[in-house]
């Protein structure tokens, strides 16, 4: 997944002089995960520039560089630390084309590593994409393949209105199951590290079928996609499996449509319980297909606590807890 975020920061750069990159450590050392490796000596210094460990300044000057014509690709280096750039994004970003009445625009794309399985504690393993969701005027976008963060993230950079690309770092290196304490398997082994070379876009608010199934649906996006479909496979369990992509634009048309055909919904995130995005997907799914669920709509997701370190595959929703939810689901 690094090599095919690199790619589409490349060929969106060829294809348009007006998109830079910015962040820390993302020029000549080339990022933290080294997802802008080789961007500044192949563009220069103007293009692709390293910032001061500032993330308020970073959002701040994308914002400037949106309005005047440019496509900003700020990094922050962590999804955690982005917190001092909100007021920026919610009150600049976010509301700069309706309060200048689409005069200004912010075609900004702030992308950010995000959610837990590396061991990164409290401050490097946190899932804040509800936060944004809440935001009218930002969307919301996480990549759960290679192809689909080069198509997403083309199509996020190209968008006139400002994204938040959120990665999801444990599987920039391969697909996860869950058990933590099993050899990593690498996306070479897999169909979805299949990259095109060159440009090619997916359409921001079309969610991906993983798998076909009639006994339940379950929602999921990022890391918890390859989570879900390895319980399943593991169950015998035959669900209906949609990675979101976006969470804003959703796809509440192909969620309507898998639900009202298995009559159960399972959703599935790393983020805290209350107030996670989960809780807008069984708000929607109740509100939209009640007469048609044989079941309440059952969440699985990360507990109100900050993300221990000590304990990360407790709180991380894994294998067991996943199971379990599908057992309850498809006893009712």
């Amino acid at each position: 997944m690094i090599e095919a975020i690199n790619e589409a920061l490349d060929v969106s750069m060829q294809r348009d002089d007006d998109v830079v990159v910015m962040g820390e450590d993302v020029g000549y050392f080339g990022g933290v995960f080294r997802c802008t490796a080789g961007l500044q000596e192949k563009y220069g210094k103007t293009r692709v520039f390293d910032t001061p460990i500032n993330e308020c300044g970073i959002i701040a000057v994308a914002v400037g560089m949106g309005a005047y014509g440019l496509r900003p690709v700020p990094e922050i280096q962590f999804a955690d630390y982005i917190y001092p750039g909100l007021d920026q994004l919610i009150s600049e970003a976010a509301r700069l084309r309706y309060r200048s009445a689409a005069e200004y625009i912010a075609p900004m794309t702030v992308r950010s590593p995000f959610g837990g399985g590396i061991f990164g504690g409290q401050t490097h393993s946190q899932s804040p994409e509800a936060i944004f969701t809440h935001v009218s005027g930002l969307k919301t976008v996480i990549p759960a393949t290679p192809y689909d963060a080069k198509g997403l993230l083309i199509s996020c950079i190209e968008d006139n209105d400002p994204v938040i690309f959120f990665e999801p770092k444990r599987i920039y290196n391969g697909p996860f199951s869950g058990y933590y304490d099993k050899p990593v398997q690498p996306w070479k082994k897999f169909d979805a590290s299949v990259v095109p070379e060159g440009y090619y876009k997916i359409p921001l608010g079309k969610a991906r079928q993983v798998t076909e199934g009639e006994q339940l649906t379950i929602l999921a996006y990022g890391t918890m996609v390859h989570v879900v479909e390895a319980v399943c496979k593991e169950k015998g369990v035959e669900a209906d499996i949609l990675d979101l992509r976006t969470l804003v634009p959703l796809d509440i048309e192909a969620i309507e449509a898998s639900v009202e055909r298995t009559g159960r919904c399972l959703i599935v995130h790393e983020a805290t319980r209350t107030s996670g995005f989960g809780a807008e997907l069984s708000a929607l799914v109740t509100e939209r297909c009640f007469y048609h669920l044989e079941a309440p709509v059952e969440r699985v997701t990360g507990f109100d606590t900050p993300y221990p370190h000590s304990l990360e595959w407790a709180y991380f929703p894994g294998p067991v807890r996943i199971g379990e939810a599908i057992d309850k689901i498809l006893k009712d």
